[in-house]
């Protein structure tokens, strides 16, 4: 199953797809009023989806654009995994830390729809732009193992990462403020139930940084140093995440961001988000 969030011209509506179509939940009788994505991913909820889905009961919509999705995020932090591609670390000419991913913790306030112009802050002269595959919670957990990371992750989804990279490169403990600023997170356009994926089609996933068509990184997610099951037991330790909350996983690769550029990020078999850069 997917959920997304659509322009339905008075605001944002929350859509749950299968097969390519799409139904909004206002159509179904206990949905009418407007809920956030987070609200709708326990068991319990995402089971009664499937069933309204599999009824048909409701008339399909079969154009719906994602380009127009707004951000999936709206329940939760978003955490993120740094130098977890050899790639990045690359990038950035350092080693992938040993005892751990790096990591952040970033606020809402940054985060736009798919489609939106990213604007570049007056207060960094080299933005980056990361493509990364995103897990979402959908219940509320805390020291999980890592062999039990499915039992609290509903899905996966889309994620592009903006980062003052000339901050980071002259002290690396500015991480947060230099991936703070508004605009610099696209989270979506869609969120892909877990229940489409078994391990080997995880592992099989590549996640690309685009920008104006060239690929500038690409790497299938089994080239991660730390897997997904380490890095949920790693940010659920010792402390409560909650249903919505968006653990970013890494990035293969960076691409320096221009005014007028276009850039991409792909998560084959999730999503894709577009942005143009002003």
């Amino acid at each position: 199953m997917r959920i997304a969030r659509f322009d339905a011209g008075s605001g944002y509506q929350i859509h749950a797809g299968q097969d390519g179509s799409w139904a909004p939940l206002s159509a179904f009788e206990g949905y009418k009023a407007p809920t956030r994505i987070a609200d709708l991913l326990d068991d319990a909820r995402r089971s009664e989806l499937a069933a309204l889905l599999a009824s048909r009961s409701v008339e399909r919509l079969t154009d719906v654009r994602l380009d127009g999705a707004a951000t999936i995020a709206d329940g939760g932090d978003i955490w993120g995994a740094g130098l977890n591609y050899r790639g990045h670390s690359e990038d950035l000419n350092t080693q992938q830390p040993a005892s751990g991913p790096g990591s952040y913790l970033r606020p809402s306030s940054c985060l736009i729809g798919n489609g939106q112009q990213i604007n570049l802050p007056s207060q960094s002269k080299r933005v980056t732009a990361e493509a990364e595959l995103g897990l979402v919670i959908g219940s509320e957990c805390k020291n999980v193992s890592r062999a039990d990371w499915r039992s609290v992750v509903v899905g996966v989804t889309a994620v592009l990462d903006m980062t003052a990279e000339d901050v980071i490169r002259e002290n690396p403990r500015y991480i947060p403020w230099a991936k703070g600023f508004d605009t610099f997170c696209s989270i979506g356009p869609q969120l892909v139930t877990l229940d489409e994926f078994d391990d080997a089609a995880l592992q099989g996933i590549r996640v690309s940084t685009v920008r104006n068509g060239e690929v500038i990184s690409s790497a299938l997610v089994s080239a991660m140093k730390y897997d997904l099951g380490y890095l949920v037991e790693y940010f659920t330790a010792g402390r409560t995440l909650v249903p919505g909350t968006v653990i970013c996983t890494g990035t293969p690769g960076a691409a320096v961001i221009s005014p007028g550029d276009s850039i991409k990020a792909v998560v084959e078999g999730v999503g894709t988000l577009v942005h143009t850069v002003g």
